[in-house]
């Protein structure tokens, strides 16, 4: 699968990608969670390319992307997205993501608004978490950077999956507990970093006038419904739906329920 070069201030960052569906088709491009990489979507991916272009982002610090070692803001991401769409030779794109992917989604919409045809947002924010978040995150990825990330894994599982999930489903949780426990701590180390400095952009979502889904985990701890719902109504052309018996990756937990509302709200808006 390919990768691009993106030059960053420390230097050329590769990153990683993959392409699935027919050239010439309606083109999806994916982000995916903090903490996590393109292997999130595994289960939507297939069922898009049927009909799509789906284009499956490694974030840069994740997956299978280039490691990073100096600090970076989320529109950063979203110019990342928007080389791999050069690299395809694609125009436009519906922009979908999850968590950090959604707040990238986001910030195409206004820095790249005319290469985004539609937006897929999941379980994400469009403000900034409270003083005391931002301090237990930042002291969470200083404890994983100076000792690694594995005894902190337990804090984090409870911000990713449902209670629901990790009551039936502990082998899909026990996997990601191993990716989580695997990750590149600098990478992470400024990824918080560009979480808590993110700017808020709930006053310029009414300026977004393309169609929406938002969609969020009932069970979400880490970015609760109420944050999905402030988005659904400040949008202008949202649709909510909540997935119930799902936390923060929805997209893992209920892949049916959520690749059905993928697939509904593209039929009606990827053209």
């Amino acid at each position: 699968m390919p990768t691009i070069e993106r030059q960053t201030q420390n230097g050329p960052l590769e990153i990683y990608y993959e392409a699935h569906g027919e050239r010439g088709a309606p083109v999806v491009i994916l982000g995916h969670s903090f903490l996590c990489s393109g292997e999130m979507w595994r289960e939507q991916v297939p069922v898009l390319a049927r009909r799509y272009r789906v284009l499956n982002v490694d974030f840069r610090g994740h997956g299978r992307s280039g490691q990073v070692t100096a600090p970076f803001r989320i529109v950063d991401l979203a110019d990342d997205l928007a080389a791999v769409l050069d690299a395809e030779d694609v125009d436009t794109a519906v922009w979908g993501g999850l968590s950090i992917g959604g707040m990238t989604a986001m910030r195409a919409a206004l820095r790249h608004a005319s290469r985004v045809n539609a937006l897929l947002i999941l379980d994400s924010h469009a403000g900034v978490d409270p003083a005391w978040k931002r301090i237990k995150y930042r002291a969470l990825a200083l404890g994983g950077r100076l000792i690694g990330l594995r005894p902190f894994v337990p804090a984090i599982t409870p911000l990713m999956f449902g209670v629901t999930t990790r009551r039936e489903r502990p082998e899909l949780v026990r996997e990601w507990e191993a990716r989580f426990a695997g990750l590149h701590m600098p990478s992470i180390w400024h990824g918080v970093g560009a979480l808590n400095r993110r700017r808020s952009r709930t006053e310029q979502l009414p300026g977004i006038q393309v169609p929406a889904l938002v969609l969020v985990g009932t069970e979400d701890l880490a970015l609760p419904p109420r944050y999905s719902e402030e988005l659904a109504r400040a949008l202008p052309r949202a649709e909510l739906v909540t997935v119930p018996q799902a936390g923060h990756l929805a997209a893992l937990e209920q892949p049916e329920v959520v690749t059905t509302a993928l697939e509904d709200f593209l039929e009606r808006h990827a053209a």
